[in-house]
């Protein structure tokens, strides 16, 4: 399945629901969701991590469908390589403590 299939049949499954909860209900389910996937790496139970990664995905998906952006699209900036380098694998520098990495388009700063 192609990520824009995934994304079509979420939207399927949970559109209409989705939308109706809204943008801001839609984004606190995904946070929950990444919360119950964080506990599940530091159990690492395979089983359940797998569980959490799907259900992220999913949600993920959904709040991408309400703002319509199509995931497959989105993605495409890493097909080259990391948007910020352009290397495979990136050649970033790390990040200063603290300072989260932001990619940008390539060879500039982010």
């Amino acid at each position: 399945m192609t990520i824009r299939e995934f994304q079509e049949l979420i939207r399927d499954i949970y559109f209409d629901k989705d939308s109706r909860r809204g943008t801001d209900g839609t984004y606190r389910w995904l946070v929950e969701e990444v919360g119950e996937l964080a506990r599940a790496i530091r159990k690492g139970d395979r089983a359940n991590l797998e569980e959490e990664f799907a259900d992220v995905f999913a949600w993920l998906a959904s709040l991408a469908s309400i703002q319509g952006i199509d995931m497959e699209l989105a993605v495409a900036k890493y097909a080259e390589g990391c948007p910020k380098c352009g290397a495979i694998p990136c050649r970033c520098a790390e990040p200063a403590a603290g300072k989260p990495c932001e990619p940008g388009p390539a060879g500039k700063e982010g």
